[in-house]
């Protein structure tokens, strides 16, 4: 039986990473899940790992950063992603293709129709079962920011940039309600996670 592909996405300070480790040990602890593996993207694989340190840190043209983000996702699906789902595992990953949308399409405006070319061509019929949608304004984000580690190129970017990509995501959720489920994630973690449990039990 092939296993399920989630999928946790947000903007930067939305908390999304506090939680993915409880709900993959929830999903271990049930008796039809099998094996779960966590992973990231960019990243997930060593050449994944090497091109994110490229996308967060180095300045690109914009095609170039949206052609690497694809490049690394391509490599994570053939070596960490459909591997483990032929295998029956669940996979859970910190971003997949939504972040591309929302970042490089909706933050920096790079044309929709071309990132949908990539994604066809990259991942083929391959999507998330489900998809985990962390939302918080904006105000709320940049707090959380706020004096944490030095900031990648991304997190240092505008207040305008993130809206554009708030925006983004969640036109991408309201697009697709069947795969998309929006946590307010301003709430408290505890509260969080009465929602995820109830998500997950659906599951």
């Amino acid at each position: 039986m092939r296993g399920k592909f989630i999928t946790f996405e947000g903007i930067d300070g939305a908390g999304k990473s506090t939680h993915i480790d409880w709900v993959a040990e929830r999903l271990r602890a049930r008796a039809d899940t099998g094996r779960v593996v966590t992973t990231r993207e960019p990243g997930g694989t060593p050449l994944g790992e090497d091109l994110r340190q490229l996308l967060l840190h180095r300045p690109m043209h914009l095609e170039t950063e949206a052609l690497l983000m694809f490049a690394a996702r391509r490599e994570h699906i053939a070596e960490v992603i459909e591997p483990a789902l032929a295998r029956g595992d669940w996979v859970i990953s910190d971003r997949f293709t939504d972040a591309t949308f929302a970042y490089q399409g909706g933050g920096r405006g790079l044309p929709t129709a071309r990132l949908e070319v990539l994604e066809t061509w990259v991942q083929g019929g391959l999507q998330p079962d489900l998809t985990l949608l962390f939302d918080v304004p904006l105000e709320t984000a940049s707090a959380r920011l706020a004096g944490a580690r030095s900031p990648d190129k991304f997190e240092a970017e505008s207040r305008a940039f993130f809206q554009r990509t708030r925006d983004e995501y969640l036109r991408r959720a309201a697009a697709a309600p069947e795969r998309f489920r929006v946590i307010d994630a301003t709430r408290a973690i505890e509260e969080i996670r009465v929602t995820l449990e109830e998500i997950i039990a659906s599951l």
